[in-house]
């Protein structure tokens, strides 16, 4: 009687099992993946896609949810974030996580990249991978992933066309030391204000300037409240998709090289999603009656240079020449 009453239990579980499908043989886990940026820009279209790629390559047993336009804070915060446990992955400028490892930030030094090509090298180039393996020791935190962000440029309503003329404006800037170098140089007053704030900061006077590359400027919209853009091109940015040393302490070795593959596929998409977008947005600024100044980007540097020393940035000259010296 027992034998026959646990066979019948044995084969319901089966049944049950196999109407429930495989979840409920392994609990699945969900992870929290955070960004700053608006949902129509290419990072949260890829970030997205690697989501639904992870689960889909791991059959189903990880889900990641995307929270973007710092829903889940600014980007210092997401950052913090990672060693808090409160998010698993993120996307975010080398210059917020250099506030862990400075050396980190050396690509933050103003016209430090000739072009996009020079930003994606230094993505697979051996200082790269010294510099995270040093945020890594630092931090616990391993970086997979480099996506091409795009050349900085300036907005503003008081046009300028030289450093001198710079002189007083009130330049927003995200909140890391790394972006004051060519507003201090130039005599300007650098103002952090958070990403998602800057918008009505523009609009309402708060600040008289920005600076962000072209698809960013579209996307958020800042061309409705400036007048002019300005072609410096001080700063050629990157963002870094960075996981937390718990959420990868979840996963077999398998499943982390499979993130990594998925997270390096959809910085690869992203990075040829705005470098086109970043060649045609000049002409459609100047569509839109902006007015787009080109300047001479060798006399801003030259004043960086002289102004701004790499000690004072906490930075190594040493590994700011070999970033250069990337072919």
């Amino acid at each position: 009687m027992q034998k026959r009453f646990t066979l019948k239990l044995m084969a319901a579980c089966a049944a049950f099992a196999a109407v429930a499908g495989p979840g409920i043989a392994q609990a699945q886990t969900k992870l929290k993946w955070a960004h700053v940026y608006e949902t129509s820009e290419p990072y949260h279209k890829w970030s997205v896609w690697a989501g639904e790629e992870f689960k889909k390559r791991t059959n189903g047993k990880f889900e990641v949810q995307v929270f973007p336009a710092s829903s889940l804070g600014k980007e210092s915060d997401i950052n913090q974030g990672l060693q808090l446990g409160t998010v698993d992955i993120i996307l975010t400028g080398a210059s917020f996580a250099s506030n862990s490892y400075p050396r980190l930030a050396v690509s933050y030094y103003p016209f430090t990249f000739r072009d996009a090509d020079h930003v994606i090298a230094y993505g697979k180039s051996d200082v790269f991978k010294e510099l995270t393996e040093g945020y890594k020791k630092a931090t616990g935190n391993t970086v997979t992933a480099l996506t091409y962000y795009g050349a900085r440029h300036a907005t503003s309503n008081k046009l300028f066309k030289n450093c001198d003329e710079m002189k007083g404006l009130k330049m927003r800037v995200p909140d890391s030391p790394a972006y004051t170098a060519l507003p201090r140089a130039c005599g300007a007053n650098p103002t952090p204000i958070a990403f998602a704030e800057v918008y009505l900061a523009l609009q309402n006077g708060t600040v008289d300037a920005q600076e962000n590359p072209l698809p960013t400027i579209e996307a958020k919209k800042f061309y409705e409240v400036q007048k002019n853009i300005i072609l410096t091109g001080h700063i050629s940015d990157a963002l870094l998709t960075v996981i937390s040393p718990s959420t990868l302490g979840k996963m077999s070795p398998a499943e982390q090289k499979i993130l990594a593959d998925v997270t390096q596929e959809a910085a690869v998409n992203a990075t040829n999603d705005i470098r086109k977008r970043e060649g045609e947005l000049v002409e459609e600024f100047k569509k839109k009656g902006i007015n787009v100044v080109t300047v001479d980007r060798n006399d801003f540097q030259q004043r960086v240079l002289k102004a701004i020393t790499f000690e004072s940035m906490k930075l190594d000259k040493k590994d700011w020449d070999r970033v250069v010296g990337i072919k």
